[in-house]
């Protein structure tokens, strides 16, 4: 793992039990197990005996705050990485702090409002797992009220790079990006939503995965739908209201 990498992805939810059962059916590959944490009860998704995210109840101190799910961005110095975030305009809600024999972390928000986490773990990084492995996430999109200031805001602290700027019509732009090497995500405008990052669970087959995620209770926002390079995306709600979206390939 390297500086500017996405390394874990977190649900707040507000039923923690329901959430386990539809993920495990619905990414058919997730394995959602217990993490001996005090004062907490923290589940941790594993793909192969690999941890890829967590789940947690939204906290007492975070209510007003709707199910959803953040990642966290890899860095080398979470307190010095926390400065540069409050001098590039952007905001720390909490931390830096310590998550025992975990490692260090920090809640963060861009200019314009997106929160995600910085963080350092404290023992030997987990072994790369390839985004087209079902179970990874292998896309991450941000949505938000000004692109460019948002790529010059995340570009800046963590070193992405541009990749293909796609034209979406009416002048909007979806820009992609690399992350160390890797074309990783996307950003564009979307008015009148609060921004905010969108992660995209690899699946095996999109319509099955899709008709699983249906049965279970999401709800369906956009998709299946063909996206340049020949996979398909589904963008939804799970039943607790967060918002996540599938990506793979179409079996038919």
């Amino acid at each position: 793992m390297k500086q500017g990498d996405f390394v874990w992805y977190e649900l707040a939810t507000t039923e923690l039990d329901a959430a386990q059962r539809f993920y495990e059916h619905a990414t058919a590959a997730w394995s959602i197990v217990p993490m001996d944490m005090p004062g907490m009860d923290y589940r941790i998704a594993n793909v192969g005996g690999r941890g890829v995210g967590g789940l947690m109840p939204i906290l007492p101190e975070m209510q007003g705050q709707s199910p959803s799910w953040r990642g966290y961005i890899n860095v080398n110095d979470v307190d010095a990485m926390a400065v540069r975030v409050k001098g590039a305009g952007g905001a720390v809600h909490y931390g830096p702090d310590d998550i025992p024999e975990v490692g260090r972390f920090a809640v963060c928000a861009d200019p314009q409002g997106a929160m995600f986490m910085i963080f350092k773990g404290s023992g030997e990084p987990p072994a790369d797992l390839s985004p087209e492995t079902p179970g990874a996430v292998g896309w991450h999109e941000l949505y938000t009220s000004d692109w460019q200031a948002g790529w010059s805001f995340y570009s800046g602290l963590f070193g992405w790079e541009k990749a293909i700027a796609v034209d979406m019509g009416g002048g909007g732009t979806y820009q992609t990006f690399n992350i160390n090497g890797v074309h990783a995500g996307g950003m564009m405008n979307l008015p009148g939503e609060p921004p905010a990052w969108l992660f995209y669970i690899t699946v095996d087959d999109i319509k099955a995965a899709a008709k699983r995620i249906t049965d279970s209770g999401a709800i369906i926002l956009n998709g299946p739908m063909e996206v340049p390079g020949g996979s398909w995306i589904v963008q939804a709600r799970d039943p607790q209201g967060a918002a996540f979206a599938i990506s793979g390939p179409n079996k038919g």
